[in-house]
């Protein structure tokens, strides 16, 4: 079988993107697995099927208000509840391939944590991801360090642990998933590591991280960690809202909060299309 195929990345957490919108193809596990494996398949941190949300059984209650599902899955094969690059990847390809209309009221896209709205502004996708909850304290560990960290809930779990004075960011060795609660988090956590950065024109803070994602491992980028770090980041400095720029090794992010939402906005883009054998995949 061979497989149509796009290929996009949000400030570096690259995708595999598969246009499916009535649910036909048979997407399991180990084919996820393959088509991200970086030497024997395309390579990507996660695989976005673009699916009619009457399609997806896991979406047709949402089919009143959303047309269309993002059926999101980590490398490894495993599912995402959401992914907030993975959503402006999605929402570019929607719009590049005429399969939906930009809407100044946001065009909305179903998750597996919910319905999101998308604005499209030039190179920037901003995105409605709802108002964070920011619920519990708990520690992550890497190596003989040990951190303390703040449990947010995204529509996925989230750690954010904020490193001491005189530990580098860069220094971390995140090759291996930090050892988290597991009670916490029975699931598995997405685990950020956050410095304070400069200041910047624009923002009110400015956060430097590095994220280690569940069934992905470190990626260039994690939309949901850095609205994770941005909501954590505000409430530490005591303000109820505002603007966070969030530096991560792929690129800037940028989150906003407000009374009523919050904001993640940055780039996506579609870099290839392209077909891949299945047969030949291992």
């Amino acid at each position: 079988m061979r497989l149509d195929f796009t290929k996009g990345h949000g400030t570096g957490n690259d995708f595999v993107v598969l246009a499916d919108p009535d649910g036909h193809l048979d997407l399991t596990p180990s084919l996820v697995a393959a088509l991200c494996d970086r030497r024997r398949g395309i390579g990507a941190d996660g695989v976005l099927r673009v699916v009619r949300a009457a399609k997806h059984p896991d979406a047709a209650g949402t089919a009143g208000e959303a047309e269309w599902f993002m059926d999101y899955w980590n490398a490894d094969g495993s599912f995402a509840e959401m992914c907030g690059n993975g959503v402006r990847v999605f929402v570019r390809y929607l719009l590049t391939h005429g399969l939906a209309a930009p809407s100044a009221d946001g065009l909305p896209v179903a998750t597996r944590a919910g319905v999101v709205r998308a604005v499209a502004d030039g190179d920037t996708i901003a995105v409605d991801m709802g108002t964070p909850s920011v619920y519990d304290a708990g520690t992550a560990t890497v190596g003989s360090l040990t951190v303390p960290g703040t449990a947010v809930d995204c529509g996925n779990p989230h750690l954010v642990c904020a490193l001491p004075a005189g530990v580098e960011l860069g220094a971390l060795d995140l090759h291996v998933a930090p050892a988290h609660d597991a009670a916490m988090f029975p699931a598995g956590v997405n685990v950020e590591f956050t410095t304070p950065g400069e200041p910047v024109a624009g923002a009110d803070l400015h956060v430097r991280m590095r994220v280690h994602e569940r069934g992905s491992g470190e990626t260039l980028s994690c939309g949901t960690g850095a609205l994770a770090v941005g909501a954590v980041a505000l409430r530490d400095a005591g303000l109820a809202a505002g603007v966070v720029a969030v530096d991560l090794p792929g690129g800037r992010l940028t989150v906003t909060v407000d009374d009523a939402t919050a904001w993640l906005t940055g780039p996506a883009v579609l870099v290839a299309d392209g077909t891949v054998d299945v047969a030949v995949l291992s």
